[in-house]
């Protein structure tokens, strides 16, 4: 398997699991990932928040990691990606509203390039006019916001063609699975060699 470049768009208060486990896993099977935010450049941090679920008509925030930026927005060009990864949290919130940012995701989609979504990065998304007519999901109380945008809800984890979208971290083991045969990766899961 030939790594891809993967390109992950977060920003403050992005969902902490939701930018450090697909950063670091994707890295694990070989891919190439490229942490950018709007207006931070490379070597920047961004704050992570961690939500946690505890049964409330919401999820509950706290303070997570500094996670540092691998690159800079406004040095990248996204056809240099072969793919493209959003993050949940409150970031997406303020940064579907850069128009690097819409920009970037509006040419994945024009590429037909694989797109992974998560949580409330279905905002960026309806930001980018890039749901109508696909089936795909997001933190539930976005269903609104799906529909109202010309998508079809789904429960769970949504695959339609390209686009790989979950509702929250806790579908992490499914979304990234579903993501990885988007991409064409192909992990050989030898037996482990034990000593006799």
């Amino acid at each position: 398997m030939t790594g891809k470049n993967i390109l992950l768009v977060t920003g403050d208060f992005g969902e902490d699991l939701e930018v450090m486990v697909p950063f670091q896993a994707l890295q694990m099977v070989g891919h190439d990932v490229t942490a950018v935010c709007p207006d931070k450049a490379a070597g920047d941090t961004v704050k992570t928040a961690v939500h946690d679920f505890r049964g409330d008509q919401t999820y509950m925030e706290s303070r997570g990691h500094d996670f540092e930026l691998t690159g800079t927005l406004d040095d990248i060009d996204p056809e240099a990606f072969d793919a493209l990864v959003l993050p949940g949290g409150r970031a997406p919130e303020y940064i579907r509203n850069f128009d690097t940012v819409v920009d970037t995701v509006e040419h994945f989609f024009a590429a037909d390039k694989p797109v992974a979504a998560i949580c409330h990065a279905m905002q960026i998304l309806v930001a980018a006019g890039v749901v109508e007519g696909r089936t795909c999901t997001a933190y539930p109380a976005l269903e609104a916001d799906v529909r109202a945008a010309g998508g079809t809800w789904a429960e769970g984890v949504a695959r339609d063609d390209n686009l790989v979208t979950a509702q929250a971290w806790p579908d992490h083991p499914e979304w990234l699975a579903e993501f990885l045969d988007v991409l064409g990766t192909e992990i050989d899961h030898q037996q482990p060699v034990t000593a006799d």
